[in-house]
């Protein structure tokens, strides 16, 4: 613990002697919950931005067609019929 603490250069507050694991704990937890806010969010963007990327792939690919239509010719028995009436 006293090596974490020299580490991230954590001094005792005022009237104390050594660093105590309350106050540095306290500071850390605020730290890791804040950060896992911001990933949050940050992944949230990202999922956002993926998604409007999709999206605008599937408008492309739907947007040109797979097969071609051609007009109706009138050459079936029901056009033959008709001509003859």
């Amino acid at each position: 613990f006293l090596e974490t603490t020299a580490y991230f250069c954590m001094k005792p507050k005022m009237g104390e002697k050594e660093v105590s694991p309350h106050s540095f704990f306290s500071i850390w937890h605020e730290f890791s919950s804040d950060f896992k806010d911001l990933w949050k969010k940050e992944n949230k963007l990202i999922l956002q931005e993926r998604v409007k990327e999709a999206e605008e792939v599937c408008r492309q690919k739907k947007g040109k067609s797979l097969y071609n239509i051609r007009p109706k010719h009138d050459s079936g028995i029901v056009s033959k019929n008709c001509s003859n009436a």
